[in-house]
């Protein structure tokens, strides 16, 4: 059906910026250089910023209706280990596993995000899909499953922030609506562990305050950022300042039906449907 095609590639570009970034045209030689830039990016350092990516006036629109529904975010004051499992007193004491860290922050499910919204107009879209998973090297990818952990709006108020982790995941995408003030710098260990090493040392010292290997990276509003979180620990500091960070996160997955735990979905969005 062309006309429906030509409908929603419109719709698509009134949210992002696609003469700069073409991923509706992966194909052509802008397309293919964009792919290649974050692929080297990926590659050198587990991280790729796209900056200008949602037009202005689309993050002007999210960032005034998430501002409106800032109170009906779940928020947490939490402490959990850096893979988000329950505690297993059966681990030696000082396993990383057993580490506890601080997060606080609160979160809109998927379901509370309205339809039509340029968030959902960007996530749904196959054009933003195939990109992702063309600039992951070429991964046949998924929008995640999960009803509520598949596209989430974040916040981090004043004190406010999110302890070391590893996403759940297999690639997370973020999209930066408004920067706070101070703080709340978004800190990272690119691919610290491996499918086939979980790098237990390495965490450890991590989280003893090691600060080795940690890379930055806080993109303006409307910057998207390409991220391995599955490997690579990262957090973001302690907000100051009365604006709120706000990010909008991004999930995909390798299978069609990838969920969150319950335990996940029950800590962070304080239900499990």
């Amino acid at each position: 059906m062309p006309g429906a095609s030509r409908r929603g590639a419109t719709h698509l570009a009134d949210v992002i910026d696609l003469e700069r970034y073409p991923i509706d045209r992966l194909d052509s030689p802008a397309g293919q250089d964009l792919v290649a830039r974050c692929g080297r990016e990926l590659a050198a350092t587990g991280a790729s910023d796209v900056e200008g990516f949602m037009r202005p006036a689309a993050v002007a629109s999210v960032v005034d209706w998430a501002m409106t529904a800032m109170p009906d975010a779940y928020w947490t004051d939490t402490e959990h280990n850096v893979y988000f499992t329950a505690d297993d007193p059966g681990l030696p004491a000082d396993d990383p596993r057993r580490a506890h860290v601080r997060s606080v922050k609160g979160g809109l499910a998927y379901d509370q995000i309205p339809s039509g919204s340029p968030l959902r107009v960007a996530y749904e879209s196959d054009e933003l899909t195939a990109f992702v998973g063309a600039a992951l090297g070429n991964q046949i990818l998924y929008r995640h499953a999960d009803e509520l952990g598949a596209l989430n709006v974040m916040y981090y108020a004043q004190e406010g922030g999110h302890g070391w982790h590893f996403d759940g995941a297999d690639a997370v995408v973020t999209l930066m609506l408004q920067p706070p003030l101070g703080g709340g710098q978004f800190e990272y260990v690119p691919m610290l562990r491996s499918a086939d090493n979980e790098n237990l040392e390495g965490v450890r010292r991590l989280l003893q305050g090691d600060r080795s290997g940690i890379r930055s990276m806080s993109g303006t509003a409307g910057t998207l950022a390409l991220f391995r979180g599955h490997h690579s620990p990262h957090r973001v500091t302690t907000v100051t300042g009365p604006r709120p960070r706000i990010i909008a996160v991004l999930s995909y997955a390798s299978t069609p039906d990838a969920r969150l735990s319950g335990h996940v979905k029950q800590l962070f969005h304080g239900r499990t449907h």
